[in-house]
């Protein structure tokens, strides 16, 4: 019997991203195209983010009440954050070393530039800061009202929630087997459910690419094309080399793990959210031999700490700007950018355009115009595209690492995982 042809989800995507990119270009400038292709994008991410938070808090109550032991966490805690803080460090160096020896911003004629409005990112910004800095953040992980935190789908809230949650059923032992259950059942229908959605991604895909092109067309790239041109290769550098080694080191090579993500970094890419591949990046570690407690809480932390794309991605883009307007920084002053880059990133990661809202609240501390945003705003979705997909391998990474480094990965999973794939 003739085998039935298939299309893989990746080459779904891909058809439509092109024909999203086909459309939009050629009806420039058209608000119809809006009209009637947002609404693809609209649904297709508002199905994502209906089931991230029940998934998240199912699998980290199996996860968590699985191995009940409030040491093995704190400490998995503890290195999770360590790791975290040395990856985005690393990265916000490359930035700021590629900017440097690449000068992307000198010589710009900014007559050429076009001006895009980004005062909804300045009150933003404005409401960021009023809220407060590092402390306030760590006061905030603690939810007052968990159906509050869950409604506005706030990760680290609903993680705090949920690990303490699992350590509870977990303690009361045989009374919590059926709240196990309950959790456990859950989490399975919502992978089931996680895959049905994912069938609406190449639709999806294609409204959001076609609005994005319609709207700012591809020869808003041609002003900045050193800057996305050095974006793209410095993010390249950072995954082969620096995500390369890191992975090299704990025994897995990167190829491998870009393999397995092949579908996810298409679909982040194209969309520009990592939410929309989180359950399914949770499910693939697992697949790899990653324990699911340790998957559930790594990755879902990760998108409040763990932005290797965005913070390099920040370092170049303020060095551009500082560039532009002819401004010289100094070692010492580069060094403040970064101190303050790593303490501006952490946290606001559910804030809209979470990148230029870091900008903002950064970039007066070395006395670079804010204004400068304004006009790298209008190629900030194509930048989005690639920082976004450098996040979710960082992400993804980041569970092995701690899976090997807390001796618990399942060489004998990842093998047979492989094999699959290769089939």
């Amino acid at each position: 019997m003739k085998k039935k042809f298939k299309l893989s989800l990746a080459s779904q995507i891909l058809i439509g991203l092109v024909l999203g990119i086909i459309v939009g270009a050629v009806f420039y400038g058209n608000p119809n195209v809006e009209t009637y292709l947002q609404p693809l994008g609209t649904i297709f991410l508002n199905l994502i983010k209906m089931i991230v938070v029940p998934i998240i808090i199912s699998t980290l109550i199996v996860g968590v009440a699985g191995t009940g032991d409030m040491k093995q966490l704190g400490r998995l805690g503890g290195k999770t954050l360590i790791y975290f803080e040395i990856i985005t460090t690393i990265a916000i160096i490359v930035g700021l070393g590629a900017a440097n020896l690449f000068q992307p911003g000198a010589g710009i004629n900014m007559d050429q530039l076009t001006e895009t409005d980004i005062s909804s990112y300045v009150e933003t910004t404005e409401q960021v800061e009023h809220e407060g800095g590092l402390l306030d953040t760590l006061v905030s992980i603690v939810p007052t009202n968990i159906i509050s935190s869950m409604a506005n789908a706030n990760m680290l809230q609903v993680i705090f929630f949920s690990v303490l949650f699992g350590l509870g059923v977990a303690a009361i032992g045989e009374k919590g087997k059926p709240i196990l259950a309950v959790a456990q059942g859950v989490a399975d229908a919502m992978f089931w459910v996680t895959n049905l959605v994912m069938k609406f991604a190449p639709f999806g895909v294609f409204g959001l690419i076609g609005v994005t092109v319609s709207k700012f067309g591809l020869s808003s790239l041609i002003p900045l094309g050193k800057l996305a041109i050095l974006v793209y290769a410095a993010m390249i550098f950072f995954v082969l080399v620096v995500l390369g080694l890191t992975a090299k080191f704990v025994g897995i090579n990167i190829f491998k793990l870009l393999k397995v993500l092949k579908d996810e970094l298409i679909l982040a890419y194209s969309t520009s959210s990592s939410e929309t591949v989180l359950p399914r990046i949770m499910m693939k570690m697992e697949k790899m031999g990653c324990p699911k407690d340790i998957t559930s809480f790594v990755i879902p932390t990760g998108y409040s700490f763990n932005l290797d794309g965005s913070t390099l991605y920040q370092a170049i883009a303020a060095i551009f700007i500082a560039q532009m307007y002819g401004i010289d920084l100094s070692i010492m002053e580069q060094i403040t950018l970064m101190l303050v880059l790593m303490v501006t990133s952490k946290g606001i990661a559910g804030v809209p355009g979470v990148s230029f809202v870091v900008l903002l609240a950064t970039l007066g501390s070395v006395g670079i115009p804010l204004e400068g945003l304004a006009f790298i705003a209008g190629i900030d979705r194509i930048l989005d595209m690639a920082r976004t997909a450098v996040n979710v391998v960082g992400n993804s990474l980041a569970a092995i690492v701690m899976s090997k480094w807390e001796k618990r990965f399942d060489e004998s999973k990842m093998e047979a995982y492989a094999a699959e794939l290769s089939k």
